[in-house]
């Protein structure tokens, strides 16, 4: 982010907490009326999860491509429009609950459902249909032929991880793969129309942001998930054995909250074979992202300047160690290929100077979480005043908890000092916070939806160590109170972040705690 970026303010919330009558968030109307309300709320900046395909856990930081878009989130009203579903298709999701995401109930009736509308589609299909997909098909063929084969042998294998498959297609052998493409050729096409119908959706959307003066900030993961296509297609890029089983394993080592660290599981590259190939696959990655999105937060950045390397075998964290990334040559290597690089470095935690060194020699503004910024003394990093510009401050992220329901459970001396910053009675922190973050110096400033809405923290999208209950928080239009868009308006244009806009009608509201 250079010196001359705009000073902005934005909403994290990821597509599946959308509102809507099938269960799920959908790139549909609701989709488009939630990018109304950015734009009247003079929000110009929208932030994203990973828009892949979500696997086991239902996490979109562990899904079964990099890049795949999540078919899940096709709308079904548009299916619908086109004659390839009907009404009363429809009228079984709308039995599920509104306010949380279902997984369990809801992945079989959609794929029921998706699957009868890509028959329809290939049965149906006209000449401009064909001709769209056979495009879609030839401009994403580095990745769209491999993944849409993989997900046909994965569900023609029971969903086991694809190095569990029989070892000729386990392996890649060709003739056994040209034989799974001919006898899997229905499911080959149902995946195919699928990811054709989510970029049509999806391309809509993002030109219906950019129209509007909003971009769109999405996320790329660092690692991939062992059971993807990933690493089925390309598996001479990671640390794995003859059988497909990882050697090595990403993670974190023990620290202050884990005193066994994380044992994420995922497997970590060869990087000195991207390193031969100029990282290509890296390249085509980041290419594909922002092919998506106007911006990209890269997760856990630390780790291209060194990572925590567990042997596979590990039950804990504990016996890893920490081994160089790719530094500066795969930031060579993504510059030379893509021009400069709108990206965003999720430098949390434990940071060295190592990393900050990466960050800074290719331009790239960090993070900074106001949740983090009350736990020490007036030189924590974390408190505006420390900040420099060329960073972007959260209230909290997707893995933090709400501000109301962080506050509630905080240390007594972290919330004694968070009413003397803020100057504020408990009530109205989660707002008070809010406004911190708009009015700091940071260029992007981002809150997530739940911390607008002043929620708990029963709306918490995400736990980290926990398995179950994550990702299915979503709102409905009536949680929304009818001051929170011009209230947010008048504070991005109050800070400079919503330039050569006037005043709202609508005067600032004092108190959030009254009558919505």
């Amino acid at each position: 982010m250079s010196a001359s970026a705009p000073r902005r303010a934005g909403v994290l919330l990821h597509p599946t907490s959308l509102p809507g009558p099938h269960g799920i968030g959908e790139l549909g109307r609701e989709a488009f009326a939630w990018l109304d309300f950015l734009e009247s709320a003079g929000q110009r900046l929208w932030q994203v999860m990973p828009l892949g395909p979500t696997g086991y856990g239902d996490s979109p930081y562990q899904c079964f491509s990099a890049f795949a878009g999540n078919h899940y989130l096709i709308d079904l009203e548009a299916l619908e429009r086109a004659g390839h579903l009907s009404a009363a298709d429809l009228a079984d999701l709308r039995a599920l609950p509104p306010e949380r995401v279902d997984f369990g109930s809801l992945i079989p009736r959609k794929l029921t459902l998706l699957a009868k509308a890509a028959e329809s589609f290939l049965a149906s299909a006209g000449a401009a249909e064909r001709a769209a997909l056979d495009a879609f098909t030839r401009a994403n063929s580095t990745w769209l032929a491999d993944y849409a084969l993989f997900m046909a042998l994965k569900e023609a294998n029971g969903g086991k991880a694809w190095n569990e498959w029989e070892a000729p297609v386990r392996d890649r052998d060709p003739a056994a793969l040209a034989r799974a493409r001919t006898e899997l050729a229905a499911a080959v096409a149902r995946h195919t129309v699928w990811q054709h119908w989510f970029r049509e959706q999806w391309d809509a959307l993002h030109a219906y942001a950019g129209a509007r003066d909003i971009v769109i900030l999405g996320d790329i993961p660092i690692f991939v998930a062992h059971d993807s296509a990933d690493t089925w297609a390309r598996p001479d890029q990671f640390h794995l054995d003859a059988t497909g089983r990882p050697t090595v394993v990403a993670g974190v080592p023990p620290d202050y909250f884990s005193a066994t660290g994380q044992r994420w599981g995922n497997p970590l590259y060869r990087w000195d074979g991207m390193a031969r190939d100029g990282y290509a696959w890296w390249v085509e990655r980041v290419r594909a992202t922002l092919g998506l999105v106007d911006m990209v937060r890269i997760d856990h950045f630390r780790g291209f300047a060194a990572y925590w390397e567990i042997p596979a075998s590990e039950p804990t964290a504990v016996k890893g160690r920490w081994v160089a990334g790719p530094g500066q040559a795969l930031f060579d290597a993504l510059r030379a290929a893509l021009g400069e690089l709108p990206l965003v470095a999720e430098d949390l935690g434990v940071i060295t100077p190592d990393v900050d060194a990466l960050r800074t020699a290719n331009g790239l503004p960090g993070m900074k979480v106001l949740q983090f910024a009350f736990a020490g003394d007036a030189d924590d990093p974390y408190l505006p005043h420390n900040y420099d510009a060329d960073c972007v401050v959260y209230t909290g992220t997707h893995d933090n908890d709400t501000t109301a329901g962080w506050f509630a459970s905080a240390p007594d001396a972290e919330r004694d000092l968070v009413r003397r910053y803020l100057a504020c009675d408990d009530a109205e922190v989660p707002w008070a916070l809010l406004r911190l973050a708009v009015a700091s110096v940071a260029r992007t400033a981002v809150v997530t939806l739940q911390d607008v809405l002043g929620l708990g923290g029963e709306a918490r999208m995400n736990t980290p160590g926990v398995a179950t209950g994550n990702w299915s928080w979503r709102f409905e239009w009536q949680d929304v109170p009818y001051w929170v868009a011009p209230q947010l308006r008048e504070l991005a244009v109050l800070f400079g972040r919503l330039p050569g806009r006037g005043p709202v009608d609508t005067p600032y509201r004092q108190s959030t705690t009254g009558d919505a």
